[in-house]
């Protein structure tokens, strides 16, 4: 009896202090997460679980056979004050693997990893836990042979041609959710080597929002939806996110770059890739160097800005896939050079003094330049999406001869997860004999039956050593390309949960990536953080991330501050002197066009000599041509591919202008919204009095002035940059003759965009 009295007391007085938070709560308006009120600071005192929000139920509590049991609802949520397995037994860390030592790998026995992890991987079915927005596209990766001195991997010779799949994907938003929302994006590639299938599974950002594998469903259920409302989809911009990664603060870097341009890229075509991790290599002498992964698109590096991808979010959610696969059909086939950052394999395995096993950290390219090694063309799209783009399945341990992995904790972890979580979503063991999954190299791998088993096995000994078979298989040496597990000595040390001690600076590179970026690039990442920050119920929540913007940059916390009111808080760390990356930023470099799309606005009134010429050197320069038109058929005896009525600017590239068409007897507002603009004046349908544009061709151009693309027109068209108001400015030209214009045009666009026509008021 006396020692269940202990027990009780805590029970009562968790449960008293459970009730106290609720009687504070006081709510007004409509979306708020929970029960609870946060702090800006972490609670620490154990407490009982919050009851549900009022407006919240739960099914009756019924026995299998549906009788009543009288038990109240909130029997089936979680109980006790505790974190435990679920077997009831108490955790006292759930943040750091089961290590030798802290900076070794991670222990086969470690329960509390594979139970976390497991359950993870087997939340959803079908479709992919995370990464469920995705498109795909065949190829082939040709090798320099520039990679021989480090490594043995036979894909990377000079010629040697292996065809790849690449999948491209967001992370957190559904199958149904829309291209172009901010987000991380997968970049998967699946070489089919002879020696065995590598897969290099990475994101379009080099770092990640943790260290320790552990902690991944963490995040993942941080930046999914709420729970309770399932809302909202595809985005970051909500409580749960920002109480994460405030309270998580490794999380900031890679938060960072989700926020910058990178976070909602112009196309997968014009996305670098990464392999994240630091990655080990072994040459045909046995020697060992350290190395990163990158890809580098042929195209640069360019990003939506943030009303386009509002835009197209509404007006074509299929964006990014559908500028993938219509590139591929117009022979603008999307080419990429993967390179390495040579690193030396020290015992410290670290590099300037960087922890080569924080996947929170990158290596500047001014430190250890990025070396090309092969180019990877994708010029096949799939022919059926679900047998390839849905049934792909990629593995970090696929791993060549000549490629091995490192004791970084969050690969380590990722080398159980991926394959655990195929059994679930490809229904059985068997997942690799997929079409898309099937290796180019010969398997005799004494694997056996299970669901959908579709080899027809020969022989009667799958198991070695035997006699019944020969001897079939037989092992391999270094003499037949066997892989190699390269033998690392791991250093005596005790098994903790524990990370190193350079794991804590969670604030230098941040800095150093804000201090890469243009004016205007940190203009959109303060227009980020206040937009996503401002999206936040809870106050606590955007006051403690503005306590690590503060130790980020005070420029930039104080004018995220500002947005959202409030006021900026002094550093609580030392601000690092770092020295800025260049190659971090987007802007500055000039990039081929190829597979850009042009809008050409046209009428029948317009100048439409020389028209067929134009579009065939647009065509010739491996850019898409879209005429558009007050109707749909043909003007000029050219097909026309959009109207007035369904084009919109964030479809184009560039924007030129035949001509300044008169409103079109559908420029009327009550048929379509977009007619109303005031810069119309009083024009009405038909009206073709000097000056009267119809309305959607000036919204057009508005936008893409707005969005600093290249604009050009001549002959009538130049009225209406006038009627725009964008005459003369940077980037808007205008001439007597199209192929001029378009010459000069072309050259715009190979910056991107028109970059000084942005505000840029954050130095």
């Amino acid at each position: 009896m006396g020692s269940n009295k202990p027990g009780k007391a805590i029970k009562n007085a968790v449960e008293s202090a459970a009730e106290k938070v609720v009687d504070l709560l006081t709510p007004d308006v409509p979306g708020k997460p929970g029960s609870g009120t946060p702090t800006v600071e972490e609670p620490t005192a154990p407490h009982a679980p919050l009851p549900p929000k009022q407006e919240q139920g739960s099914p009756e509590t019924r026995t299998p056979t549906g009788a009543k049991t009288g038990r109240p609802a909130t029997e089936l949520g979680q109980q006790g004050a505790y974190l435990t397995t679920s077997q009831g037994a108490r955790l006292r860390d759930t943040d750091h693997s089961l290590k030798a030592g802290p900076r070794g790998p991670i222990l086969l026995q470690d329960h509390h990893l594979r139970e976390k992890i497991m359950h993870f991987d087997h939340e959803r079915i079908p479709e992919r836990v995370v990464h469920a927005r995705g498109a795909g596209a065949h190829g082939v990766f040709e090798g320099y042979g520039t990679a021989d001195g480090v490594t043995r991997a036979g894909f990377l010779k000079k010629g040697k041609q292996t065809d790849v799949f690449v999948r491209f994907s967001t992370v957190l938003g559904s199958r149904g959710s829309a291209d172009t929302v901010r987000d991380t994006r997968g970049f998967a590639t699946k070489f089919y080597t002879d020696e065995g299938t590598f897969d290099l599974v990475g994101n379009n950002m080099p770092v990640f929002f943790i260290q320790d594998g552990i902690k991944f469903p963490d995040i993942i259920h941080a930046g999914k939806p709420h729970p309770d409302r399932e809302i909202p989809q595809a985005q970051s911009a909500h409580d749960t996110f920002w109480d994460f990664v405030s309270l998580h603060t490794e999380a900031q870097h890679h938060t960072m770059w989700n926020m910058s341009d990178r976070g909602i890229p112009r196309s997968f075509r014009m996305m670098e890739g990464f392999g994240v991790h630091t990655f080990r290599l072994v040459n045909e002498a046995g020697e060992t160097v350290l190395a990163k992964f990158h890809w580098k698109p042929k195209l640069g590096v360019h990003s939506l800005v943030w009303e386009e991808a509002q835009l197209l979010s509404g007006m074509d959610p299929d964006f990014h896939r559908r500028d993938l696969y219509d590139a591929i059909e117009a022979g603008a086939h999307p080419v990429w050079e993967l390179g390495i950052q040579v690193l030396p394999d020290t015992p410290d395995e670290t590099f300037e003094g960087i922890d080569l096993l924080d996947p929170t950290k990158l290596v500047p390219e001014e430190l250890a330049p990025v070396q090309a090694i092969g180019k990877m063309t994708l010029n096949r799209n799939p022919t059926n999406f679900f047998a390839e783009v849905e049934q792909v399945a990629y593995h970090l341990g696929n791993l060549p001869p000549g490629i091995d992995v490192t004791n970084d904790p969050l690969l380590q972890a990722r080398l159980f997860s991926y394959l655990d979580t195929q059994l679930t979503r490809l229904a059985g063991p068997n997942f690799s004999q997929i079409p898309v999954n099937r290796p180019h190299a010969a398997v005799n791998d004494m694997l056996r039956d299970g669901f959908h088993q579709q080899a027809v096995h020969a022989g009667v000994a799958p198991y070695r050593p035997n006699s019944l078979d020969g001897g079939n298989p037989s092992v391999a040496t270094d003499a037949e390309q066997a892989f190699l597990d390269v033998p690392v000595t791991v250093a005596e040390a005790s098994k903790v949960r524990a990370s190193p001690a350079s794991f804590d600076d969670h604030y230098s590179q941040v800095r150093l990536f804000w201090l890469s970026m243009s004016p205007v690039e940190r203009e959109h990442i303060v227009r980020s953080y206040t937009f996503e920050l401002a999206k936040c119920y809870e106050q606590p929540i955007k006051e403690r991330q503005l306590l690590s913007l503060a130790n980020i940059d005070p420029v930039l916390c104080a004018q995220v501050a500002a947005g959202l009111g409030l006021p900026a808080p002094e550093p609580t760390v030392p601000l690092v002197d770092v020295t800025p990356s260049p190659a971090l930023s987007q802007v500055g470099g000039e990039w081929p066009a190829d597979g850009r799309t042009v809008g050409i606005v046209v009428d029948p009134d317009s100048d439409l000599d020389g028209l067929a010429a134009l579009r065939e050197t647009v065509f010739a320069a491996g850019m898409v041509p879209l005429l558009i038109a007050p109707h749909g058929g043909l003007v000029g005896g050219l097909p026309v591919q959009r109207t007035f009525a369904t084009a919109r600017s964030v479809e184009f590239d560039a924007l030129l202008l035949a001509g300044a068409p008169v409103p079109a007897p559908d420029a009327t507002p009550a048929r379509d919204a977009k007619a109303r603009d005031a810069k119309a004046g009083d024009a009405k349908a038909g009206d073709a009095k000097a000056g009267a544009v119809d309305p959607r061709v000036l919204l057009m151009v508005e936008e893409c002035w707005r969005h600093a693309k290249a604009i050009g027109a001549w002959g009538d068209g130049a009225a209406v940059l006038t009627a725009a108001g964008v005459a003369g400015s940077p980037g808007v030209l205008a001439g007597d003759a199209a192929a001029d214009v378009f010459t000069e045009l072309l050259q715009l666009m190979g910056a991107h965009r028109v970059w000084e026509r942005f505000p840029a008021p954050v130095a």
